[in-house]
């Protein structure tokens, strides 16, 4: 594929810019349901959002009352935070989460980050503030997009997330080991589609766009070793809050591991439940979770 856009782009670099555009909001695989997330997922009240001709699946437990938000990341699905949701059930919250388009059983072939903006809105319409919102990889700054632009939760928690919109872009660009013309092309439409009238310094967008309008205390969790989004987009997140951030450095768990993880899973029910007492913490002050022999 990258060989074929790249080759493209010699003839016309608007015509293999449009592909890459296109390839950019296609998952390349749609994960599935494990089975040791089959009976939690039965016991749970679907709904569908439609957004843009497609379909996201939700699921609730509860009756809505103390909302928690769950938002999976790239290539995921929300039963991917089987682990997490029984904790939070005990502790009386209900919990939101979904599959969105082109994700686990969302219908499509590829979302965007409006797309996830639109889905958050519209569950924050039916369910109010979030007592606490928790996200994973893209997730995170979707949410944080989605925050700034009206959803209100009470406490944030990213993990292994990703602070800068560029961030994405020039991975995705490195992956394909496409040339230089076509990154330009990629983020003049990225400016017209997914930030239109947004001020050229803010775009595209970063999680440090959205501080002025978070209050909530923020929870971030990322690992050192984190092959798929580096611990510096972590470490970048807890930066931009200052004060109202805790970091939590972990060993060993990588990209997906680490939403199963017992220990991290006992800090993010924990925050979730009491908050932390936002004293900042530099990067040397980091709190380490070690890996488990």
């Amino acid at each position: 594929m990258s060989t074929t856009i790249n080759a493209v782009s010699r003839v016309s670099a608007g015509l293999a810019g449009s592909a890459a555009y296109t390839l950019f909001h296609m998952p390349l695989a749609r994960s599935k349901m494990r089975s040791s997330e089959r009976e939690l997922f039965a016991a749970t009240h679907r709904g569908r959002i439609r957004v843009n001709g497609k379909s996201a699946v939700t699921y609730l437990w509860g009756s809505g009352e103390r909302p928690v938000l769950l938002v999976h990341g790239w290539q995921s699905r929300g039963s991917r935070y089987a682990d997490l949701i029984p904790g939070l059930l005990d502790r009386g919250y209900s919990v939101v989460t979904f599959d969105a388009p082109g994700h686990g059983d969302g219908t499509g072939r590829s979302t965007t980050i409006l797309e996830y903006r639109s889905i958050l809105t519209e569950l924050h319409d039916q369910y109010g503030t979030f007592e606490a919102l928790v996200a994973h990889s893209l997730g995170t700054l979707a949410s944080f997009y989605a925050i700034k632009g009206g959803v209100k939760a009470e406490r944030i928690v990213a993990l292994s997330g990703v602070r800068d919109f560029e961030y994405l872009l020039d991975e995705f660009c490195a992956e394909l080991k496409l040339r230089p013309v076509l990154r330009g092309e990629l983020l003049t439409r990225i400016g017209k589609h997914l930030f239109p009238g947004m001020p050229a310094d803010l775009m595209p967008f970063s999680v440090s766009h959205a501080t002025e309008a978070i209050t909530a205390p923020v929870l971030v969790v990322h690992d050192e070793g984190d092959s798929r989004i580096g611990v510096g987009q972590g470490r970048g997140i807890a930066e931009a809050f200052g004060d109202q951030a805790r970091l939590i450095i972990t060993q060993g768990l990588g990209h997906r591991r680490i939403l199963g993880d017992p220990e991290v899973v006992r800090a993010v029910l924990e925050f979730v439940e009491h908050g932390h007492d936002a004293a900042g913490r530099s990067e040397a002050q980091a709190e380490v979770i070690p890996a488990k022999d």
